[in-house]
């Protein structure tokens, strides 16, 4: 079984020497002192892996034993803890997590895609040859999430776990407001910034979120990550005047990812999407591409946790706290506790859970139009809040709408309706308020 320090030396083997990698290394060189009298002992990088052994990447690796292939690097004997910053979920990376866990060996990873799709798997192997698993890297970069649920709030029955997870977006959406920008001119800045990459679809569909979502949302709740259930939408259609007429109507857009028991039945509801925050949360303060975590529980109230979410720095620092933790012998539940939360009440079905809703119509701009939209929002039971009209183009016209409480059910059906009337222009821009 896995166990800490021991003999008094922990050696240590890097998969990966990209930012992240190199990062690690040089946080453990040059913070050795404070490091070893932090865990009592000495924390010693043996052996790397990567692609290029010839490649100038500004640290001496001289001294170290370099293996081609990850998963033999995650087998050599001088490795009691493997840290893995390859990524994906299959290929070396995944082939070298799996490899040292079979080994009963330590991992600590920064692979938010292979936790949270493979997670599973990975508790299976931890179970069966006694291994360990830290991943506190994979979400939210320097912020301690997994942390702070898994330890500071142990006490606490968590009611919701809520963020900005992604600072790609976050930055993109700050961008549009700020300086008046279409999204497509945004992004490209965020390209060209290296923010974003060349194929930016990973980040601006919300699919990096939902990874870190799937991870938070197990340790909070129990069980095991579960990616396919989330409902997923990314930040493709949002425009600058959906952007504009929410701070008209007190709210700032975020992309958020959200998980909480479902009312009224069993499991947790999971979703990342766009949705206005009112400005007076202090979510809606986080701009650029910082990230937060806010948690709701019992008896705590409500925590938010806000930092660099990337980068060679903030990452690196999680990846060598989940190190010392190892080294210190804390290895708490893999993912919290195991079994899920269950919501308690008789009804079943995420349509018992109500929200408020912003929506964004383009009609043709002619008499009656409003009354047109008003009579469906009537007839479907769904009431206004406040409603307004602007100019398109000349021959078009907005109307933007925040709508009281409802199901989703009630919700499905105006879009519905809406969409079916002579008068629209495209489908109805749907957010949730999230208060």
């Amino acid at each position: 079984m896995a166990k800490g320090l021991g003999s008094g030396e922990l050696r240590i083997g890097i998969a990966g020497l990209g930012t992240v990698g190199v990062g690690v290394l040089r946080l453990l060189t040059e913070n050795q002192v404070e490091i070893s009298a932090r865990t009592g002992g000495a924390l010693r990088v043996t052996a790397v892996s990567a692609r290029d052994a010839t490649r100038d990447r500004g640290v001496d690796l001289s001294v170290l034993a370099f293996e081609a292939d990850a998963a033999a690097l995650a087998a050599r004997d001088d490795v009691d803890v493997l840290v893995e910053v390859i990524g994906g979920t299959s290929g070396a990376g995944a082939d070298a997590v799996m490899a040292a866990l079979r080994a009963g060996k330590a991992v600590v990873t920064a692979n938010k895609a292979l936790v949270a799709e493979r997670g599973a798997e990975l508790a299976a192997l931890v179970a069966e040859h006694g291994g360990a698993l830290y991943f506190e890297a994979a979400v939210a970069g320097g912020i301690p999430a997994i942390k702070g649920l898994r330890e500071g709030l142990a006490a606490n029955r968590v009611k919701s776990v809520a963020g900005i997870l992604n600072g790609t977006c976050n930055f993109i959406l700050t961008k549009m407001r700020a300086e008046r920008r279409a999204f497509d001119d945004v992004l490209a800045e965020a390209q060209a910034l290296g923010y974003a990459e060349a194929d930016p679809s990973f980040d601006i569909d919300g699919v990096d979120a939902a990874h870190k979502l799937a991870i938070l949302s197990a340790v909070a709740f129990g069980g095991v990550p579960d990616f396919g259930a989330i409902d997923l939408r990314g930040i493709r259609d949002v425009t600058l005047e959906d952007i504009e007429m929410a701070a008209e109507f007190d709210f700032s857009l975020k992309l958020l990812g959200v998980a909480k028991p479902r009312v009224g039945g069993p499991g947790v509801r999971q979703y990342v999407a766009p949705v206005m925050v009112p400005l007076d949360n202090p979510i809606a303060s986080v701009e650029d591409s910082f990230n937060a975590v806010v948690v709701q529980a019992d008896p705590v109230d409500e925590i938010m946790m806000r930092g660099r979410g990337a980068g060679e720095g903030p990452t690196a620092s999680a990846v060598v706290a989940d190190i010392i933790d190892f080294a210190r012998g804390i290895n708490p539940p893999l993912f919290g506790h195991s079994t899920p939360v269950a919501a308690s009440g008789a009804a079943s079905g995420e349509g018992a859970a109500e929200e408020r809703r912003f929506w964004r119509l383009l009609v043709d701009d002619r008499p009656g139009v409003i009354a047109e939209v008003s009579q469906v929002l009537s007839e479907q039971g769904l009431s206004v809040e406040k409603i307004l009209q602007t100019d398109a183009d000349g021959s078009r016209a907005h109307i933007f709408i925040l709508t009281h409480a409802a199901p989703r059910s009630i919700a499905d059906k105006v879009a519905s309706a809406l969409d079916g009337l002579s008068c629209m222009v495209e489908q109805p821009a749907v957010y949730s308020i999230e208060d």
